[in-house]
Formats: structure tokens, sequence, C-alpha cells
């Protein structure tokens, strides 16, 4: 490859399968007003609308614009971008402490603790214990599925019967945090959480007492940075960092003779995407 052939190298965008390790081109905030000039080749990089590179670029909050199936294609993204004079930088999903082997995501299921320190219960696991000084980032977010689940007769025309037709949507409340002493999420859900630790202040809502339980992790981890931007950028993250769907057949089944049916399941979600987001907000205050 020659100097001028390099310089006309494109990247394709090519998104890894879900059965892989991606890498991330991520925007940083920049230092300067960007001019119009180069929105418009950012867009023509990034092939996006330029509202969207606008948008992102507005947000002064460091998010992905690209993820691609190599390290190679993605540093060519990124080097693209520093041409024109934005600062970004390439972090694969390994960089983020994610992969197929590690169980990045611990849940909480209970939380014990005083004015110094705090007792963290899990689900079939010894608990752990930190101090409160220790915690040094809390990112709350949402978690939002949505399930649709038909169940088909299979007829002799080219589509087939729906007999029955089913939706429903989850919307969570979660909390992320980060403890100086361990690389991992601690991850509280407003769901299947014990908030007894809220003592009187306890209340019959999950969402309320999950909103009361961060506002005393907050008073009470003075060290931690508090990040709650992921619900303003969750549209923008969707550009590079698409809603996990995934589709399940339940197979075929002879209600009578001659007759045959198929359930499908799918479902659509955000977790993956938040927990990119979380672990990329404490890979940069680690830097």
């Amino acid at each position: 490859m020659t100097e001028a052939s390099a310089r006309l190298r494109k990247p394709v965008l090519r998104q890894p399968e879900k059965h892989q390790l991606g890498y991330n081109s991520i925007l940083l905030p920049q230092a300067q007003a960007v001019s119009q000039d180069v929105i418009a080749e950012a867009t023509k990089l990034l092939k996006l609308g330029p509202e969207s590179v606008e948008q992102l670029l507005a947000q002064r909050v460091a998010l992905p614009v690209a993820r691609t199936a190599s390290r190679e294609e993605a540093e060519l993204v990124t080097e693209r971008l520093r041409e024109l004079g934005l600062s970004c930088l390439t972090l694969g999903d390994v960089d983020l402490g994610l992969s197929f082997t590690d169980n990045a995501v611990k849940r909480a299921r209970g939380l014990v603790f005083d004015d110094a320190s705090l007792t963290i219960q899990q689900p079939a696991a010894e608990d752990t214990n930190v101090s409160w000084a220790d915690i040094v980032l809390i990112v709350p977010g949402r978690l939002i599925e949505t399930r649709v689940e038909i169940k088909e007769r299979k007829t002799g025309k080219p589509e087939n019967e729906i007999l029955d037709h089913s939706e429903f949507f989850r919307d969570e409340m979660v909390i992320d945090f980060y403890v100086a002493s361990n690389t991992s999420t601690w991850r509280i859900h407003a769901g299947g959480f014990d908030f007894s630790c809220l003592g009187n202040e306890k209340a019959l809502i999950a969402n309320e007492n999950i909103g009361k339980l961060q506002r005393v992790m907050i008073a009470n981890a003075v060290n931690a940075q508090f990040d709650d931007t992921y619900e303003r950028v969750r549209n923008l993250l969707g550009l590079a960092w698409t809603t996990q769907q995934e589709t399940q057949s339940s197979g075929w089944r002879r209600e009578r003779p001659g007759k045959l049916s198929v359930g499908m399941a799918t479902t659509k979600s955000n977790e993956s995407q938040f927990t990119r987001y979380s672990r990329l907000r404490y890979n940069l205050g680690q830097r």
C-alpha cells in the first residue's frame, strides 16, 4: 500500500456479529467549536446525518460514533476523525472490561451499611464489604425491554394464520457503582432488590425506593463521581450501540391432525448498551 492509497482508504463500518467482540470509536468532548465543513466531512465518514453529528458534539460527553468488527477499521475511523481536528480514541470491548468469559456485572440483592462502610449481598455468593470512601463512580440508568410473542398456524397460503399475539414491556431503574479495589460493575435493580436497608424510609414502590437509595449513596460516597448522563444521551448511543434483539422459536407443534402451529418470541433490550456506556464512563474516569 502506498502513502497515497492509504490516504484514500475509507472505513466500511461493518458491525460485529452478536458472538463477536467489537471495537468502538469514541468521540471526546471538543476543546473548541467545530466548523460546518468539519461536520460535513464527519457526516460522510460516519455515514450519519448532519443533525446527528451536531447533536453528538453538542452533548459535551464522550460518545461512541462507530462500532466495528476489527481494531484496524476502528483505528482508521479514529485516524480520519483526528485528521479533521476532532478529539477521539479507540476502545475495544476488552478495554472496557467486557468479554464473553468474564462476568463484568455483579448483581447486588441487598445492602447493609453504616456511616463508614457497606456490605454488598449477592445471590449465591459471599458478601463483599467496602468503604463508602472507596466508591469512585455512580451511574444510574434504565433498562427497557419489549417482548413480542406470536403464535402462528401453518397454512397453504404465502402467510401463516396468526392465532395469538402478545406484547410485554418492562422499564426498570438501575444503579451501577464502582469501587476503587475492584474493576467489576456492581448493579442494583429496582426489581428483586431488598430495600430493607432504607429502614423506615422504605416505600411500597420499587422505583421510589431506588431513588431514595440513590440519594443515600450520593450522600455517603463523598469521593464518588455521580454521572446521570445516560438518559440524556440514550437515543444518540443507538447510532453506534444498537439495542440488542433476539428471536426464539418454541418449535412446531401439532394441535390436531393436519394442523401445525409455531410460537415465536422477539425480545429487544438496551441492557448491553447501558452496560457499555457505564463501563465507558468508568474507563474514562480511570484515565
